[in-house]
C-alpha cells in the first residue's frame, strides 16, 4: 500500500487524491490496522492452500460477465490489473494493500468485479497467489495473454463480506474506520475520518472537519492523528465513533 509522511498542523485544506489506478468514486481499499497495544498477530488467510496462498476452485467456472447493474453495496476497491502475467491468461494485480494487510481479500474472494471507465464486469477468480509485491490470478473466461491484456487498467472490487476475518477483535480494516466520527475524551467533536495514511511505522487517521479561514471563507481542514495507543482510546464501530486523546487546538 502507498505510504506518505504525515505533516504537522491541522489547517490544511488539501484533499487526498485517488491512488494510482483507483476509481475516483471507489470505496477505500481494505488495509487493516491493529488497535494500539493489541498483540501483533497477522490476519490469517482462509480458503487458501499452500504457502503461496493459491486457491482451488470450489465451483464450476463461468466466463467474464458484463454487469449492467451497479456494484454490490459493500464492494470495496482493492487493487487494479496492471498487466498480463505469462501466456495462459493470468493477470497481474497491484493491490492497494499488500497481503496480510488487506490484500488477502484478493486471495480469498472468489467473485471479483472489474471496472474501467464505467464498464463493469463480474468474474470468478479460479486461482490467486502472492507474487513479489503483487498478486497474480487466473480468472474464468480469461484463457490467453491477449484476453489478460484486454483487462489491463481495470480496477478490482470485492465484497466486504468476502474479506478474511481478522484474528483479533482489536484489528480493524481501514475501510471500516473511514467515515467514523472522531471526538476527544472531553466530548469535543474533531471531525470525521476521511482517509487513512500509512507512514511505514503505523497508520494515521486523516480527520476532516469544516473550518473557516481568516478571510471568512469556509474550507475543509484536517487533523492527522497517529493510530497509536497514546492517542487512540476507543474504537466503537457500532456507535460509529472513535475517542482520542487529542486537543482541538493541536
Amino acid at each position: 500500500m502507498p505510504a506518505r509522511d504525515p505533516q504537522n498542523g491541522h489547517d490544511s485544506g488539501s484533499i487526498s487524491q485517488p491512488k494510482p489506478g483507483q476509481e475516483e468514486t471507489a470505496a477505500t481499499f481494505g488495509a487493516f490496522v491493529r488497535k494500539p497495544g493489541a498483540r501483533r498477530v497477522a490476519a490469517g488467510v482462509s480458503g487458501t492452500s499452500g504457502a503461496s496462498g493459491a486457491q482451488t476452485p470450489s465451483q464450476s467456472a463461468g466466463g467474464i460477465e458484463p454487469v449492467e447493474r451497479r456494484l454490490p453495496d459493500d464492494a470495496v476497491e482493492v487493487g487494479f490489473i496492471a498487466d498480463a502475467y505469462g501466456l495462459k491468461g493470468w493477470v497481474k494485480v497491484t493491490p492497494h494493500a499488500h497481503g496480510k494487510s488487506g490484500g488477502d481479500a484478493l486471495l480469498t474472494a472468489k467473485r471479483w468485479w472489474l471496472v474501467k471507465r464505467g464498464d463493469c464486469k463480474a468474474v470468478t477468480s479460479l486461482q490467486s497467489k502472492v507474487h513479489s509485491d503483487s498478486i497474480v490470478a487466473r480468472l474464468s473466461g480469461c484463457d490467453d495473454r491477449d484476453a489478460a491484456l484486454a483487462l489491463k487498467g481495470h480496477t478490482v472490487h470485492v465484497a466486504r463480506s468476502d474479506f478474511p476475518k481478522l484474528d483479533d477483535e482489536d484489528e480493524f480494516y481501514w475501510v471500516d474506520l473511514i467515515g467514523l466520527d472522531v471526538e476527544n475524551e472531553a466530548g469535543v467533536a474533531l471531525g470525521r475520518v476521511a482517509d487513512m495514511i500509512d507512514n511505514g511505522a503505523h497508520s494515521i487517521l486523516r480527520v476532516a472537519y469544516p473550518a473557516t479561514g481568516k478571510d471568512g471563507k469556509a474550507f475543509t481542514g484536517e487533523r492527522l492523528i497517529p493510530f497509536v495507543g497514546v492517542y487512540v482510546k476507543t474504537v466503537d464501530r457500532a456507535a460509529k465513533r472513535i475517542v482520542v486523546d487529542w486537543d482541538a487546538d493541536y
